[in-house]
């Protein structure tokens, strides 16, 4: 299940990540929660939309599945506020 520049779009709108390093060679996203970054991901500025990003899912911490899913409307952010409250990557 690979993820695309789209995907990658949609998951950092959903965690409200804040986008950084504009006009390199990828943006860089980052992702809060009660203002202490959480995690982060790069989004390439290539032009092929289908350039994979499957290394999203290592770097929020979540399945490919659920990354996937997330892109498709199935979980948002509280959801992965959720789970990383349960792997213990934020605490409560």
């Amino acid at each position: 299940m690979m993820l695309d520049k789209e995907d990658a779009q949609i998951i950092a709108a959903k965690f409200n990540g804040v986008i950084e390093q504009k006009n390199r060679a990828h943006d860089l996203v980052k992702i809060y929660y009660k203002g202490i970054r959480v995690a982060s991901f790069g989004i390439r500025h290539g032009s092929k939309k289908s350039e994979g990003h499957d290394h999203i899912p290592k770097d929020i911490h979540w399945s490919p599945h659920k990354c996937k899913e997330c892109a498709q409307c199935k979980y948002g952010f509280d959801d992965w506020v959720r789970d990383m409250i349960a792997k213990g990557i934020i605490t409560a």
